[in-house]
């Protein structure tokens, strides 16, 4: 009697995994997962550096720097930026199964820091407190449905085009982060090409070579493309460095004293690849005590702020992935949107709590799905890495922006390929489609763009006396973004 063929575990296992993540529904495999997962932490690594940076480096209005003290604590800073990062892409990929990576929000960082926490009286603690309960707003809108609602009251090209622009948003910030594209010293014009209109310093050199071997590799088909042009380009930065001795940009002090050197990293070998992180600032929050500091109305035109910002900032960012991996549904909208957006204001909470400004969804994301990710796996490799990030920061830090950005370039490409799915001919939606796809790269701000599109297309709606076409709750949402555009006068008013 012949015996039965026996099932392996590492098969159970990989059936199980499959199972649970959709990989094989989605037509997507193990490797492009994993593949995925590393390009997206390679891509956003750089926030475990950049967010110490900014929040780290500026005092509150009593002259405390974050974590305490009057000196910077940056290795508390990025040990929790990364701690939070970590646990909050797990929890994306374990409950949304969507590959989508979350992390300290660049912008909402910089309004916490000068917006808030430099207010008179107001401490890193007060600021971060505010974060909390925008976080709880937040959570409560999603829990009730209200931010579903809003998501699927947006017409479906509108849609589309805050995937366009977010895909030249991403562009302009891999150009300006890796120096290809400068505000110049005087003149008129705002930008220029590298320095003085050259292309100067090896830097740039790699960031070329970088983004042409990536451009190569995809025409020829090849899979993992813009992970291998990440690790090649870091690779090669290494090199010259240790040829050239070419430097960072900025001293100690972050003043600019070498234009033509490496952006954010110096990508030399670290003496050590490991080291125990201190995660003393989780918890340095005061929920309630901006309200003593600056008053009610002041404190809660600034949760007004960051949460309109935060609201937006993930629809935009989750519609722009789930159209990049084709996963969205005839209406525009992606597959476990509720966890997604539960995960996401989940994660503002945390980042509020654990003293590192809101975490958010990052569009740099699609840079693993670029390479094929497609499912939740992709995101819990990201986590890890980052959770791994926490111990082995001198790693991180060899990637300079050089070799990091010509991954968002790429990935602005192939979001840009959308722009065929508006209907340019339709003057209703094709201003504000228009308006919504350029004001997030010119004004660096996905939020601007979106509130732009929907202000524009209601009014249009109106004179041309189609008011039944607009969805109450965007009606609502237009009126929001009309006070959103006017905060700086209303805050003037209150005093603050």
């Amino acid at each position: 009697m012949s015996k039965a063929p026996s099932v392996t575990r590492e098969a159970v296992s990989t059936s199980a995994l499959d199972s649970f993540f959709q990989i094989t529904e989605r037509g997507s495999t193990v490797g492009r997962e994993i593949r995925g997962g590393l390009a997206t932490f390679f891509t956003m690594a750089y926030i475990v550096v950049l967010n110490p940076l900014i929040i780290g480096t500026q005092a509150d209005s009593t002259g405390q720097f974050l974590g305490g003290g009057t000196s910077p604590n940056l290795h508390l800073v990025a040990a929790a930026t990364a701690l939070v990062a970590g646990v909050m892409t797990l929890l994306m990929g374990v409950v949304a199964n969507y590959p989508l990576a979350l992390a300290t929000g660049l912008g909402l960082n910089a309004f916490v820091t000068f917006g808030v926490a430099k207010l008179p009286g107001m401490t890193w603690a007060d600021a971060m407190g505010l974060v909390v309960i925008e976080g709880i707003i937040i959570t409560v809108l999603v829990l009730t449905g209200f931010r579903q609602a809003v998501f699927r009251a947006i017409p479906a090209q509108l849609k589309t085009a805050i995937s366009v622009g977010i895909g030249l948003f991403i562009t302009i910030i891999g150009l300006v982060d890796a120096g290809f594209v400068r505000k110049p010293a005087g003149g008129p014009v705002p930008v220029e090409l590298g320095i003085g209109g050259f292309l100067t310093g090896w830097p740039l050199l790699v960031f070329v070579v970088g983004l042409l071997a990536i451009i190569v590799m995809m025409v020829k088909g090849v899979k993992g493309a813009i992970l291998y042009g990440i690790v090649g380009a870091t690779v090669l930065a290494v090199i010259v460095e240790t040829i050239a001795n070419v430097g960072g940009q900025t001293d100690n002090t972050g003043k600019l004293v070498n234009p033509a050197g490496w952006g954010l990293n110096v990508p030399e070998i670290p003496s050590s690849v490991a080291s125990l992180p201190d995660f003393g600032l989780l918890g340095h929050f005061s929920l309630l005590g901006s309200f003593s500091k600056i008053g009610i109305v002041a404190a809660m035109l600034l949760v007004f702020t960051l949460l309109l910002a935060d609201f937006f900032d993930t629809m935009g960012t989750m519609v722009a992935i789930g159209s990049e991996a084709g996963l969205l549904d005839k209406d525009g909208n992606p597959p476990n949107a509720e966890r997604i957006l539960i995960v996401d204001s989940v994660a503002a909470i945390a980042g509020g709590a654990g003293s590192v400004s809101s975490n958010t969804s990052y569009i740099e994301s699609a840079s693993g799905v670029g390479e094929g990710a497609r499912t939740g796996l992709a995101s819990v490799v990201t986590g890890v890495l980052f959770l791994l990030a926490t111990f082995l920061s001198p790693l991180v830090n060899v990637v300079p922006y050089e070799a990091a950005t010509p991954a968002l370039i790429v990935v602005g490409f192939l979001m840009m390929q959308q722009v065929k799915g508006i209907d340019w001919d339709d003057l209703e939606i094709a201003i504000p489609a228009f308006l919504t796809i350029v004001l997030m790269p010119f004004t660096y701000s996905i939020t601007v763009g979106i509130g732009a599109g929907f202000v524009v297309y209601t009014l249009l709606k109106v004179v041309r006396g189609k008011t039944s076409q607009i969805h109450p709750l965007l009606w609502g949402v237009s009126v929001l973004f009309v006070i959103y555009f006017a905060i700086d006068p209303l805050r003037n008013a209150v005093g603050i």
